[in-house]
């Protein structure tokens, strides 16, 4: 991380101005070394604007391993209903989610989990989106935690196994999460479930970081 660097202490100036919610202020501050935080979320759709968080899974990664006793799993009320299309996808039906706390009350929980460790996840900008709908006018800023995309850790990976006629910036690579697993030799789980997805993501992670010489 660049916490530490000039530019990053200003940054982290500004967000400190921001933060409508003070004891939050050690998710501005520098996660334990090599610590990281798996995420993924379950929604009712793909649109950022409309669509709303139904699960939220995330598990710790610290060095080379997964800690198996520290993971979260919440269950999300929406606002909406939760379309068909969406509970074919993760299962998750209406029944499965009434009873459930809306996701702001939420916050409070997911963030003292992740506090200033950066977070890992395959297409993350999308959940982080989805959970900053929440997180921005609740807090004043949205997650500012450092984000790691496993698929672009995985397309580096695979562009440098190309010989050198096709190491291209329109190289074809195949980043699917099921051609991921099965590339890397990782074991596959269940998919469209928050915490396997958050362990698939932090698997690949561990498996591509020390791929790339980052271990």
């Amino acid at each position: 991380m660049a916490l530490h660097s000039p530019w990053s202490a200003a940054r982290r100036r500004w967000l400190q101005h921001r933060l409508r919610r003070p004891e939050y202020a050690f998710l501005l501050e520098p996660g334990p070394p090599d610590e990281w935080v798996a995420l993924d979320c379950e929604t009712t759709g793909l649109n950022v604007r409309t669509d709303e968080v139904v699960s939220i899974g995330a598990v710790r990664v610290c060095g080379q391993r997964i800690v198996a006793s520290e993971r979260l799993e919440l269950l999300v009320r929406p606002a909406g209903p939760v379309p068909a299309q969406s509970v074919r996808i993760h299962r998750l039906r209406a029944q499965d989610v009434a009873q459930a706390l809306p996701l702001e009350a939420l916050l409070p929980q997911l963030l003292r989990f992740i506090g200033g460790c950066p977070l890992v996840g395959y297409y993350l900008e999308f959940d982080v989106a989805m959970l900053n709908r929440a997180v921005r006018p609740w807090l004043g800023i949205g997650l500012p935690q450092p984000c790691i995309e496993v698929s672009a850790l995985y397309y580096d990976y695979q562009f440098r196994q190309l010989p050198p006629y096709q190491q291209h910036a329109n190289a074809d690579i195949d980043l699917r999460l099921a051609t991921l697993v099965r590339e890397l030799g990782l074991p596959p789980r269940e998919a469209h479930d928050a915490v396997n997805d958050a362990v698939t993501a932090a698997l690949a992670f561990i498996k591509l970081r020390r791929l790339l010489g980052g271990a």
